[in-house]
């Protein structure tokens, strides 16, 4: 395992287990406090579609100078108390990392120049994209890739960025072919053997960059598997209850980041989060209905139970009637905000109110959105705690998570129909099916993972 082993729930009692506050907030230095009581709006931005090269790089560099301003601005005109901007960088602002450390100073300062100016705070989250795929890859540690991504996350903290995060792909060649063929026992393989192992490694290091540099290693996101596969599922090419299986698994992976140092808040698309917010504490960032600019889900209210920070995934900057597509993304992101806080300020009555409606209305139609309530994760995430271990606890995970869906079922909380139900007793089967060890499983999978090398993990077996 890695630094830190959790063996029990941050939460005990359901009714403190809600949107806006965690166990253990994140605090910085302009007083925006994650997780203390306020949720704040996160914006999520990017290119247009257009080349990045050297020579257009002021043009990129002006795209996010008009993006961040009128954020800015549509922030001072609604009263935001505060607000996350989050810079995913695209693939060429890795493969060279002056360019996106050039991006987040652009972006860092115009936040800070506007929090001087009109005192609307604001704070910066840096996503290096996760370029270490490919047939140049040397190794998943070391060699140009690594040394690329942790020069960015460097550089960027330097610049000014607050929150250091990464949507990291490790094992992800593997869990492709899982989600395709519906093989559980490849997708945990992917996740534990490999996801598991690469984000101890991976979140080592960041979390080294962020006590260098003063800035929060924030957390991680199973964006390239649970959400692979909850897109495929929305679209009936795979089936929900697999998809809902893999998203609690993919919790047991994220939780990792944590283990290794990683204070929060969890990245937004990693809807996974809420379970490492029951496990740890630790605040988190979520996505739903305003997330549909980038992909459609079932869980569009649902996500919004259990958020520190509210999220809408990522949006392109184009033109729309009510403005430049960011600006109006964030919005939109501001009014869910408002009241959230609001039913906060009438009491906990009222937040709890809130939570469960928002709960309700979604988790009876999919099984990837029941996964997703506040009672469902804790009482997953109370037994998930009992378990050592990457694969043997990834394995629960799969169990526990096919029984609460089974239970939901049963007791006319879930629906299910006659294909889901199929696959849930296959699902089931499989699991329980599954070896001891991750030594027996890597045996058991291996010859199948043509796309997986396995030195590039100094993977023995």
């Amino acid at each position: 395992m890695a630094k830190k082993s959790f063996t029990k729930t941050a939460y005990a009692n359901l009714n403190d287990f809600v949107y806006g506050k965690s166990k253990k907030p994140v605090a910085l230095k302009n007083g925006m406090v994650i997780g203390g009581g306020t949720v704040y709006p996160e914006i999520n931005f990017t290119l247009p579609t257009m080349e990045i090269t050297q020579a257009t790089m002021p043009q990129v560099i002006d795209n996010y100078k008009q993006i961040i301003t009128g954020v800015c601005e549509r922030a001072q005109r609604l009263y935001v108390p505060g607000f996350v901007a989050e810079i995913e960088t695209l693939p060429p602002m890795t493969f060279n990392p002056k360019w996106g450390i050039e991006v987040c100073k652009t972006v860092v300062d115009i936040v800070k120049e506007n929090e001087i100016k009109y005192g609307v705070k604001g704070s910066v989250r840096i996503t290096p994209n996760d370029i270490r795929e490919g047939r140049d890859l040397v190794h998943m540690w070391r060699g140009e890739h690594w040394d690329n991504i942790m020069e960015t996350f460097e550089g960027c903290a330097k610049a000014g960025a607050d929150f250091l995060a990464i949507e990291s792909v490790g094992g992800k060649e593997v869990h492709d072919d899982a989600i395709m063929y519906c093989d559980i026992a490849k997708s945990i393989f992917a996740l534990s053997v490999l996801g598991c192992t690469d984000m101890e490694k991976l979140w080592t290091a960041i979390v080294k960059i962020a006590n260098k540099t003063g800035t929060v290693a924030s957390g991680d996101t199973a964006c390239g598997f649970a959400n692979t596969a909850m897109v495929l599922a929305d679209r009936n090419y795979i089936p929900a209850v697999f998809a809902a299986t893999v998203r609690v698994v993919t919790a047991v992976r994220s939780l990792v980041a944590v283990e290794c140092g990683a204070k929060g808040p969890h990245k937004d698309c990693g809807y996974e989060g809420v379970y490492v917010k029951a496990i740890t504490g630790t605040p988190i960032t979520m996505e739903g209905r305003v997330a549909a600019c980038a992909h459609l889900s079932p869980v569009g209210n649902v996500a919004a139970c259990l958020c520190d920070c509210w999220s809408n995934e990522s949006i392109q900057n184009i033109k729309l009637l009510g403005g430049m597509a960011p600006t109006v993304s964030f919005e939109q992101l501001v009014f869910d905000c408002r009241l959230m806080n609001q039913a906060t300020a009438h009491g906990k009555k009222a937040a709890l109110l809130l939570r469960d409606l928002n709960a309700d209305s979604d988790s009876k139609l999919d099984p990837q959105a029941y996964v997703l309530r506040p009672d469902i994760v804790l009482d997953i995430s109370k037994e998930l705690v009992k378990v050592e271990g990457y694969y043997p606890r990834c394995k629960a995970a799969a169990q526990l998570a096919l029984q609460a869906m089974r239970k939901g079922y049963e007791e006319k909380k879930l629906d299910l129909n006659d294909k889901e139900l199929t696959w849930l007793d296959n699902l089931s089967d499989s699991v329980d099916a599954l070896p001891k060890t991750a030594g027996e499983l890597t045996a058991q999978v291996i010859d199948d993972c043509d796309k997986l090398d396995p030195k590039k993990y100094d993977l023995k077996f």
